[in-house]
């Protein structure tokens, strides 16, 4: 039986990352709002998601991603009802427009940061958020699968994380505790810059180059 993945949020992250784990296998339910229509998402999905009400979907699965504004996130977090014990993927970053990207954190210090102090049951990793949505649909960057850091203080989960992403077409890599989502956002929001102000295009990601 497939494993179900529930998705927070039908934007173009959280839509394309749901296209991505519904071609390679997964039983994807997207949370939405009541009237939402998200037929024209599911199409893309090939009949391998449904759409249903964010608590409903969250009690399905076992890692439920946050694909929402980053203002919205621990408030939909909330709303998603009971997530002890679940894998809550963190994709958001905390950022407004002033002329460019600027990196605007909440008090915590990171929107994982404050997920965690909101709903402390849910084993929170930051991850999926330093690189565009055509990524996340398409992570074959030059014939080299994207690099996606991962950050969390439970080991457990990033283990699980990193298989859905290793399945999904990507290369995980465990970029420390979870106090380093903090740093994560700051690499989105760079990454930002680089794709609009800085004219790179938004067919770009970091990479960790190797000596021979």
């Amino acid at each position: 039986m497939a494993q179900t993945i529930a998705i927070i949020g039908t934007g173009n992250v959280g839509g394309n990352l749901g296209v991505n784990l519904a071609r390679h296998g997964y039983a994807v339910v997207f949370g939405t709002r009541p009237g939402s229509d998200a037929s024209a998402l599911l199409r893309r999905c090939g009949g391998n998601a449904r759409a249903a009400a964010v608590p409903e979907a969250a009690a399905q699965a076992a890692v439920v991603f946050l694909a929402v504004p980053a203002s919205a996130a621990v408030a939909a977090a909330r709303d998603a009802g009971r997530l002890d014990g679940k894998v809550v993927v963190d994709c958001t970053n905390p950022v407004e427009w002033h002329d460019g990207p600027v990196l605007v954190p909440p008090p915590e210090g990171s929107v994982a940061a404050a997920l965690a102090k909101a709903v402390p049951g849910a084993r929170v990793v930051k991850g999926f958020n330093t690189f565009g949505a055509e990524t996340h649909l398409d992570p074959d960057i030059g014939g080299v699968p994207a690099e996606l850091l991962l950050a969390s203080d439970d080991g457990g989960a990033v283990e699980s994380v990193g298989t859905i992403a290793t399945r999904c077409g990507f290369a995980p890599i465990y970029a420390g505790p979870l106090r380093n989502a903090a740093l994560l956002e700051a690499v989105a929001v760079l990454w930002i810059h680089l794709a609009t102000k800085g004219g790179q295009g938004r067919d770009i990601t970091f990479r960790i180059a190797r000596r021979p």
